[in-house]
């Protein structure tokens, strides 16, 4: 067995930018600081979000303060039709009056009911423990999508155009004109689509998300995009045109090569609602009155293998007033209906950033490479001169061979080409429209003349989630590790939680989804990514109960088939569960409870009386470590071992979950429940001395962190998993294990085991890509093996996210960033760091709904300091490791009787201060460990 190593001497130091904590919250003396202000106002986790469709959204707001122990005592929020009205008080709708309270986020509007395309101002203030209220927050809005059927006068058209549904098509093109005779004052256009589309007003690109209106399950809801148009009309002659393209709706999709999942013809439906000076109210709707074509220059755009244009067939002008489309065909009007239509809760796709290669290559097969240096999601942008007709490939990999060649066996069928053909006038910039790329390489060939490096641009797209976390250490290879995994974030969170984003499949996996979550929602808000991904979920769960593999669902084209598996559709009550405690969104968890309690169902059903389920496929603990040796050193967990352990844990869940929703009969219920699946379990797969199922490491995993075993074995199975790390020298989990393993270990008192697993450089281990030069998570621990070759090309994503799912353990334990379960959403903020594996410097903030909140440690001679950020409105619990409370200094000066601090004391070895608001600077002595 290799040797494993528990220290991990000559690390190399970097200073972190501990600067940026001390400037979210100024420390000052209560007595003397300003008075709390309110800002960061947000409405269904939006700013000034156009086209929502809550009739009582919910609103939130974060407090301003210098002093610290900051808590609201009391708010008042005001409602009014226009700025003017809200300013000066007037005309109100909505005047909530004070209101004690401390409740800052998610506060439902209570008003009159809400108008379909209204906008609506609101402000607020608050009180923060004496009878004067803050000044009025900044006027911030909202404003209503269409809300009924009926608000839709336009048509759903279809373009009158032969077509190959069997193959990629090219892209139709619509357009028409319209005439606007007056002063315009506000222009709204809300508009979806049957497969992807882009709007073109006067000349102009509509907006800058790209995908709308994104991948939906489709025949439940398809999400509407509203815009603001106002600037873009002109008085007089007018012209709206759209270019529509296959996406997910009739494109490829899967890995069995099946197109038209949805429908095999493409349609766009369209509303322009125009508002003059003089209150007249224009509608000018997608007809029979537009024109189509499919003779324009992009030939075929499909997600999975890229886009052929000719830009010698392109139509200057063609949406504007000018162009003659006399040649072009009629549309038809389709009945496709409006009562599906939804606004997005999400984020949309769009271009995030720019990356600008770092090197020009030439492989030993003579193809000219770019390097963009860095695995990522999107397209590259490409800026050429030369002769009409000459045509440029692309092709995109992930990684190199052995030799140096571009690697593309793992893509499978999708073929990730781009071809450009010029119209050869002088530079000329193209960007591909309905399809994206994973890579990192791209072989260039055709280009005219010798390309260089400024031709090439990286365009960085996904869902347009805040950054709302950073993570830094003092281990160059962990801080790798954490860029790895928020760029595996960045590129598979593309409107849906994919697998991967380059070969054909790019789908929603619920397994990938649920290990990842809680990793998700410390590097960026995923609230409204989730929201919308779990309507899905619910609308494509089967009526049995049963949750399909992927969301959207376009694997399962018969019965109930592709569905069911343990840790995967438990997604359906685990994502809840876990938003909730992030968020402290009650509303998401009560809209997933059917679902939650429907699966849980039918995992009793399949379980039957003995509460044991076996005999169902499933994916088990899915591309764990696997070995050549002859005789095989056990690293397999049963898959009834794993389906028992998850219906367990997911039957306690729901009760917990019961319990929020002020259901106590079902909480009850499943809470018993749960009972009786754990004794069943220990029957089947536990021993009394504590051996659990196969002896791996994930079974242990699994059980110790679903509490499964009774208390008196916790410990024994604990040193048990323990034993089975140091025997291997490494983990040996997959998918389902790996994101508790560390978790549990620190639990138990093996932290020192964790961290040596966490900095572990050889194969198999987080930091063995790092060391391979990876920029993105691996989907197999060995994708690319010690020896320089690849793994099965069958399935070796080179960006998957699995695997990051340790970023929550290095958050929640190294920087012990954490929130209380019983005050969720960072109410009530826990923040206890677990030092070792030799760090000495560790920094984590997190952006939550309140405000910034920071856990910042170092560990320089024999001092420990820790810098505590907490928001206002918010309190927390600080743990001090191995710190007597009259040892620990705050800012300086002894702990006792420190502004903000409510109470300190001895807790074992360790010190447990509470805290207010503010930001605190503990510091005190503590022997390093080198």
């Amino acid at each position: 067995m290799p040797s494993f190593t528990l220290a991990c001497p000559g690390l190399a130091r970097l200073p972190l930018l501990l600067a940026s904590l001390l400037i979210a919250i100024p420390v000052a003396a209560s007595g003397t600081a300003a008075p709390a202000t309110v800002a960061a106002l947000r409405c269904e986790y939006q700013t000034n979000p156009l086209g929502l469709d809550a009739r009582r959204p919910r609103l939130s707001w974060q407090l301003r303060a210098t002093a610290r122990d900051v808590m609201q005592t009391a708010y008042q929020i005001q409602v009014a039709g226009s700025k003017a009205d809200l300013e000066q008080g007037r005309n109100l709708l909505w005047d909530t009056g004070e209101v004690t309270s401390d409740q800052s986020v998610h506060v439902p509007y209570a008003g009159p009911p809400l108008q379909s395309g209204q906008r609506y101002w609101w402000r607020v203030r608050v009180w923060t423990g004496d009878d004067i209220p803050s000044t009025w927050s900044e006027p911030a809005f909202w404003e209503m999508g269409l809300l009924e059927p009926s608000d839709w006068q336009a048509q759903w058209i279809e373009p009158d155009v032969e077509e190959d549904v069997s193959t990629s098509a090219p892209a139709p093109m619509l357009r028409r004109t319209f005439w606007v005779e007056g002063e315009v004052v506000r222009a709204r256009a809300y508009v979806t689509s049957h497969g992807l589309y882009e709007l073109h007003l006067n000349g102009r690109r509509v907006g800058d998300q790209v995908f709308t209106p994104g991948w939906t399950s489709y025949h439940h809801q398809l999400q509407v995009q509203t815009y603001d148009v106002t600037d873009l009309l002109q008085d007089g002659p007018n012209a709206v045109g759209a270019i529509l393209g296959d996406g997910w709706y009739r494109g490829q999709i899967g890995f069995r090569g099946q197109r038209n999942f949805y429908g095999n013809r493409l349609a766009l439906l369209a509303q322009l609602v125009i508002t003059y000076a003089d209150g007249r109210t224009e509608v000018i709707g997608t007809d029979s009155h537009w024109r189509a074509t499919n003779d324009g220059p992009i030939r075929m755009s499909d997600i999975y293998n890229g886009e052929v244009y000719d830009a010698r067939r392109e139509f200057p002008g063609w949406s504007t007033t000018g162009f003659d489309d006399s040649g072009w065909a009629g549309v038809r009007i389709a009945d496709h209906g409006t009562d599906h239509l939804v606004a997005p809760a999400g984020p949309s796709v769009r271009r995030v950033e720019e990356i600008r290669p770092i090197a020009l290559l030439t492989s030993p097969a003579g193809e000219t490479i770019i390097d963009m240096g860095q695995n990522m999601v999107g397209w590259v942008r490409l800026r050429v001169s030369g002769p009409a007709g000459t045509t440029i490939t692309l092709r995109h990999a992930e990684v190199l061979d052995q030799e140096g060649n571009l690697y593309t066996e793992n893509l499978r069928a999708a073929r990730q080409t781009v071809q450009y053909t010029l119209r050869g006038d002088g530079e000329e910039i193209y960007e591909p429209h309905f399809t994206f790329q994973g890579f990192r390489y791209v072989a260039v060939e055709g280009f005219p003349g010798t390309p260089t490096l400024d031709a090439f641009t990286g365009i960085v797209i996904h869902s347009d989630m805040a950054q709302t976390g950073h993570f830094r250490t003092s281990n160059p290879l962990v801080n790798q590790l954490q860029h790895n995994i928020r760029w595996g974030q960045k590129g598979n969170f593309l409107d849906v939680p994919t697998d991967c984003p380059q070969r054909d499949e790019r789908l929603g996996w619920t397994g990938d989804a649920q290990v990842f979550c809680r990793t998700a929602a410390f590097n960026y808000d995923v609230a409204g990514f989730f929201t919308k991904w779990l309507a899905d979920l619910a609308f494509d769960q089967y009526d049995s109960g049963s949750i399909p593999h992927v969301i959207p669902n376009v694997l399962a084209t018969d019965g109930q088939g592709a569905a069911g598996a343990a840790g995967w559709a438990d997604a359906g009550v685990l994502i809840p569960w876990d938003l909730y405690l992030v968020y402290g969104d009650r509303l998401l968890l009560e809209r997933q409870y059917p679902g939650m309690t429907a699966w849980v169902g039918y995992m009793q059903r399949r379980a039957g009386d003995d509460l044991i389920w076996d005999g169902d496929p499933h994916f088990g603990d899915w591309l764990a470590f696997n070995t050549t040796r002859s005789d095989y050193p056990g690293a397999t967990t049963s898959k009834d071992f794993i389906a028992t352990a998850f219906y367990a844990y997911s039957a306690a869940l729901t009760a917990r979950a019961a319990d929020v929703l002020g259901k106590p009969e079902d909480a009850a219920h499943y809470r018993r429940l749960s009972e009786r699946i754990k004794q069943a379990f220990r029957q089947e797969f536990v021993t009394p001395n504590g051996r659990v199922g196969e002896n791996t490491q994930t079974a242990y995993a699994l059980a110790l962190a679903f509490d499964l075993l009774p208390e008196a074995l916790r410990q024994q199975a604990a040193d048990r998993l323990a034993e089975d790390v140091r025997r291997f020298g490494h983990l040996t989990t997959g998918f389902l294990g790996t994101p508790h393993l560390n978790h549990v270990l620190t639990r138990f008192g093996y932290t020192d085991l964790a961290y040596a697993l966490l900095l572990r450089e050889t194969y198999p281990s987080w930091l063995y890509p790092v060391t391979q030069g990876a920029t993105t998570i691996w989907e197999r621990w060995d994708g690319l093996r010690p020896d320089g070759s690849f793994q099965d090309p069958g399935m070796n994503s080179f960006n998957h996210y699995a695997y990051g799912a340790v970023g929550d353990w290095m958050y929640r334990v190294m920087a012990g960033l954490d929130t209380d379960p019983e005050r969720p959403g960072y109410k009530h903020v826990l923040i206890a760091p677990r030092p070792g594996g030799g760090f000495t410097e560790v920094e984590a903030r997190l952006e939550t709904l309140y405000g910034t909140t920071g856990s910042a440690w170092t560990w320089h001679d024999d001092t420990f300091s820790l810098t505590v950020t907490v928001p206002p409105n918010t309190t927390a619990t600080v743990r001090l490791p191995g710190a007597a409370p009259d040892q620990v200094q705050v800012d300086g000066r002894p702990l006792v009787g420190a502004d903000g601090v409510h109470d300190a004391g001895a807790d074992g070895t360790d010190t447990v201060v509470q805290i207010g608001s503010g930001m605190y600077r503990f510091s005190y002595p503590m022997v390093s460990d080198e």
